[in-house]
């Protein structure tokens, strides 16, 4: 496969990785690093922009489901979206900065839609935390 193959790849991944679809982008990435056949900065620029999209197709989801809150599909009650908003709004879009969490993360996100977080503090604060978790795995994969 060619580099740009690898490139796309590693976005791909990366990117369905911070979706609410289950992938782990660091064993990709990690594998990659270790393989030493490609620049690390290009890895984690690659990595971490394709995962900071797939946050921001969360942060448009949470924008556009709130309209559906009156159906008995939504996922959450009104209560639970009160208790939601009063956390957040508690905390701040600092919380934002556990966007890179398993479990927590994607949910942050989306909420951070519903919530109708800026868009470009959103992207700020969601590429500090995944491209830090990502330097983070080089930095153990390597000894970088």
């Amino acid at each position: 496969m060619g580099d740009l193959g690898v490139y796309a790849g590693l976005f791909t991944v990366a990117f369905i990785a911070a979706t609410i679809l289950p992938m782990q982008s660091e064993a990709a990435l990690a594998g990659l690093l270790l393989g030493n056949s490609y620049s690390p900065a290009m890895l984690i620029a690659v990595a971490s922009t394709g995962n900071v999209l797939g946050s921001v197709v969360n942060w448009l989801l949470g924008r556009g489901i709130e309209r559906f809150r009156d159906r008995k599909w939504f996922p959450a009650n009104q209560a639970q979206l009160d208790r939601a908003a009063s956390w957040y709004h508690r905390y701040g879009k600092w919380t934002l900065l556990l966007s890179w969490m398993p479990i927590i993360g994607d949910p942050l996100t989306v909420i951070a839609g519903v919530l109708r977080e800026p868009l470009l503090s959103f992207i700020i604060l969601v590429a500090i935390a995944k491209t830090a978790r990502y330097l983070a795995i080089l930095a153990l994969t390597t000894g970088f």
